[in-house]
């Protein structure tokens, strides 16, 4: 079931993504002089969007829901929309009922334009065109066999509906009325409690669902239909929308700003470039889901603060009556266009309230953050399963952006034999594979995704961001062509090693390199560990320790201490990156053979110690204790001239010189 409520979910984004062009046709007209004809006419045309969104609903359903994308399938929602909302019109109950059209039940008259009658339709119809689009009729009846049965049905279905309908429709809507009149009586309160759990849905794709609630028609409150079509009351119109606005384009991205300033030094960069692209998105769009799935899971605490931070914004500024509204999102686009909707009230307050909010944000998060020791963005270590590989992707000139980041995604989703369903809404892929278990995290983030949302055995959800849509298409083709991806088994940390030339390189500069530990130096290509072996991550040597003292094979700068304490990483003044790692496929031993005698950024020389490291304990768990020194910048380097090869050597034993290039 909540599979199959995740799909209905995604498949409103579709009618929903027409919303914004009724907002752009209303916004413009009420911003242009009210005795302009063209006014009038724009707002006449958002009003013809507005005034079908049941319909739209039938379409968007019957097409998203069903596993074939289709015209037929949308064909046959249309159909199922239309009978109900004709056989059920007061004019044609009365006539069914014997009755006159005045005693008719007022309830029938909401049939027509009603949401909650669209989404009905777009599943059966979609349940029929899944169930029908192959079947094959009699030769008699072969031009109504396939995708032609399909609309025929979905008439019979409906019929049968509209006569369940006829029954316990006043009963039902009546119910949904009282539920949508126990809402508003709330006031405030029922807002920030609408928008607190909106945001705590947001993990499940469920939140659409709650939003046709409230913003569309099914119960009565259609905030969003009544906001551009100026109907209501002003101040109470727009309540379960306005305070999203301060959050969305302030809030949020305040929040993003402490992410960043509580990011570990070495990778503010890259949380700097995350946590700007999120922000950006929900200040201009309204688009939260990069942001919120940045910490979502990795710092669930913060999100369950931000959720009661968005009810509060939400009950407040239902409280004051400050209403704007939105058709797709709270961002920058839509509240100008809403702006100068007649009965929007004191939307300018909203920015007050959003630079209010943008500092409660900055500080509860910032203060969560270092209380709990939250791993959000940039304090979290990257998944360093030992289940994961490294996976080699084959590109070519072809490939764009898209196609390359489908590529690594498809290749840690398991491939093609993995995957059941592709889909996506507006930032998220969401797939059901038929292990989710296989799934390789480390190498879906090397596709620059913002998250990774494994809901159960199946079901996945990657955070793409705002460009999912290209993605999708592009893994959709692989899944079509079945297209194989070829891996190669190696330790998970080496995709946080440089294998390419640095700017800061020394030209002409010699480098002296001596033994990481007492003990027999081995030739790199002689470790058991092919990687290694094969310099897939650079050239180096190794040396077999004789005790646990493991120390600085070169002078230089700690640049990289690996969560799993097994590597380090070193960059001497020359500018060359050196990889120390402290025996064979130790990421499994999850740091515990590994003292660490270091800190990231401090100046060491050759011959202290980075390590304690117990031998014992490697040898127990079945792992080698090879010792490996790589330089992982090779581009840089011009000759490496060793000194000693496959002999015993001790702390001070010169190994080679490395010059750069």
């Amino acid at each position: 079931m909540k599979t199959y409520l995740q799909r209905m979910g995604r498949s409103l984004q579709l009618p929903v993504a027409v919303l914004p062009a009724a907002a752009l046709l209303e916004g413009i007209g009420h911003w242009l002089p009210q005795n302009w004809s063209l006014s009038q006419f724009l707002q006449v045309g958002g009003t013809a969007i507005l005034s079908q969104l049941a319909l739209l609903f039938a379409i968007g359903l019957s097409i998203g829901m069903s596993k074939v994308k289709d015209g037929a399938a949308a064909m046959a929602g249309v159909v199922a929309y239309i009978v109900p909302t004709y056989v059920l019109a007061p004019n044609q109950v009365a006539l069914l009922k014997g009755i006159n059209v005045k005693a008719v039940d007022p309830a029938f008259n909401a049939i027509a334009g009603n949401v909650f009658i669209g989404i009905v339709a777009g599943l059966i119809a979609a349940a029929l065109f899944d169930r029908f689009h192959e079947t094959k009729l009699p030769m008699a009846l072969s031009f109504f066999s396939g995708k032609r049965l399909v609309p025929i049905l979905a008439t019979l279905v409906m019929l049968v509906v509209s006569v369940v309908l006829l029954f316990i429709w006043p009963v039902l809507y009546n119910a949904l009325i009282s539920f949508g009149k126990f809402f508003v009586s709330l006031g405030a309160v029922g807002a920030g409690l609408f928008g607190f759990f909106n945001r705590l849905l947001i993990p499940t794709g469920l939140h659409q669902a709650l939003n046709q609630v409230f913003e569309f028609n099914i119960a009565g409150i259609n905030d969003i239909g009544n906001f551009w079509a100026n109907k209501g009351t002003k101040g109470i119109t727009g309540m379960y929308l306005a305070g999203y606005f301060p959050v969305m384009m302030f809030g949020l991205p305040a929040g993003a700003l402490a992410i960043y300033k509580n990011a570990l030094p070495e990778r503010k960069k890259t949380t700097a470039g995350l946590m700007m692209a999120g922000a950006f998105a929900s200040f201009f769009t309204g688009v939260t889901e990069p942001l919120e799935f940045s910490f979502m899971f990795v710092a669930w605490p913060l999100y369950v603060i931000h959720a009661v931070l968005t009810g509060l914004s939400m009950g407040f500024a239902a409280f004051m009556h400050w209403t704007a509204g939105f058709t797709f999102s709270a961002g920058l686009v839509d509240y100008i266009l809403s702006f100068h909707m007649p009965i929007a009230n004191k939307p300018y307050m909203l920015l007050v309230q959003g630079i209010v909010m943008a500092f409660i944000y900055y500080f509860v998060f910032d203060f969560a953050i270092k209380k709990f020791n939250l791993m959000t963005p940039g304090r979290e270590p990257l998944d360093d399963s030992a289940n994961d590989q490294t996976v080699a992707v084959a590109t070519s000139d072809s490939d764009d952006k898209y196609m390359i980041a489908a590529k690594k995604i498809y290749a840690g989703i398991g491939g093609h034999d993995n995957i059941k369903v592709i889909d996506n809404c507006t930032t998220r892929l969401r797939l059901q594979l038929e292990d989710t278990s296989k799934a390789n995290k480390s190498q879906i983030m090397s596709a620059n995704v913002n998250g990774i949302n494994v809901l159960d055995k199946t079901n996945i959800q990657i955070v793409v961001g705002t460009e999912v849509q290209f993605v999708a298409d592009a893994l959709k083709k692989l899944y079509a062509e079945n297209a194989q991806i070829s891996t190669t088994n190696s330790d998970s940390d080496k995709k946080d090693v440089q294998t390419e030339p640095v700017s800061d390189v020394k030209s002409g500069e010699t480098d002296i390199f001596y033994s990481v530990a007492n003990g027999k130096l081995e030739d790199i290509e002689k470790v058991s560990d092919p990687t290694f072996a094969q310099k897939m991550l650079g050239d180096g040597y190794a040396v077999v320790p004789s005790d646990g003292k493991i120390v600085a094979p070169v002078d230089g700068t700690i640049t990289t201490i690996f969560p799993t304490k097994h590597a380090l990483g070193i960059k001497t003044d020359n500018g060359l990156e050196v990889l120390v790692h402290m025996g064979i496929d130790t990421v499994q031993l999850k740091g515990e053979p590994f003292e660490i005698k270091v800190t990231d950024g401090q100046k060491i020389k050759h011959g202290e110690q980075l390590a304690q490291v117990d031998l014992k304990q490697i040898t127990d768990a079945g792992k080698k204790t090879d010792m490996m020194v790589i330089i992982t910048n090779m581009p840089s380097v011009a000759y490496m001239k060793y000194n000693v090869l496959n002999q015993d050597v001790n702390l001070d034993h010169e190994v080679v010189k490395v010059t750069t290039k």
